[in-house]
């Protein structure tokens, strides 16, 4: 990265652990209390939240899945449109870098949901203990289940990053932040292999599109970087603050 380019060392996190986690308890509570009240406001509701097989558990987290993989999104084209230069166009480095930490925390919330809500579901039948141990699902695509379950885990190390980057100092936070990039695709893979989008259409096109997206800006940032190495004006630079030899 040459010496011109946004570093979000600079940046201060803008989003306090207790202002994350006091926005999260209310989201919940929020999400549970609308579940238990609308059904006596929509009596078709009630017979798909409750019964022999409730569907609309299934329904909430299939839906939040693709909230949190957006939002999963977003936030990492910001990342790269800070650190390619392209987020000095719009909305400018500094916003860039806060919706990139907001965003990732807010998709964060949505995967707890998405993980938390399917205990509702009765076709499924995941325990709770199988929610947090990889791999455990033995009645639904372990293997596939588990890569989701990673992505998560590594998500949350890197969300609690951008709070201790002060203490592991900036060349760990982005050596670990490089860690998003395998998140990704953990978190595309337990999409595709472990959903029930996978084979519509619209589906087919959400993770060419979002997948897609994403390599192109890497590889636009991978090659402003060597053509940013490569320019004679960054050479000229170079040549000037070397220190000159002493004369004898």
């Amino acid at each position: 990265m040459s010496e011109n380019s946004p570093d979000p060392v600079e940046y201060e996190s803008s989003v306090n652990i207790q202002t994350f986690l006091t926005f999260f308890v209310a989201m919940t509570v929020g999400l549970l209390v609308a579940v238990l009240i609308l059904p006596s406001w929509l009596p078709n509701m009630s017979f798909s939240l409750g019964g022999d097989a409730p569907k609309a558990f299934w329904y909430l987290s299939r839906a939040t899945a693709f909230v949190s993989l957006s939002l999963l999104w977003l936030s990492m084209a910001l990342g790269l449109g800070i650190t390619n230069k392209m987020a000095r166009l719009w909305p400018g480095a500094p916003a860039a870098f806060a919706l990139h930490e907001y965003v990732s925390l807010l998709g964060l919330a949505f995967a707890v949901f998405h993980a938390i809500v399917i205990l509702g579901d009765h076709y499924i039948n995941f325990t709770l203990l199988q929610l947090f141990i990889p791999f455990s699902t033995v009645d639904y695509r372990p293997f596939w289940v588990g890569i989701g379950q990673l992505a998560f885990y590594t998500w949350a190390i890197l969300a609690l990053t951008f709070y201790i980057r002060p203490v592991i100092g900036q060349k760990s936070w982005r050596l670990l932040h490089y860690g998003s990039f395998a998140m990704y695709l953990m978190g595309i893979f337990h999409g595709l292999f472990s959903g029930t989008d996978t084979s519509a259409g619209w589906g087919q096109n959400y993770y060419w599109i979002s997948a897609g997206s994403l390599l192109f800006l890497l590889t636009y940032r991978i090659l402003a970087s060597v053509i940013d190495g490569l320019s004679p004006q960054n050479k000229q630079q170079t040549q000037v603050s070397a220190p000159r030899p002493t004369q004898g």
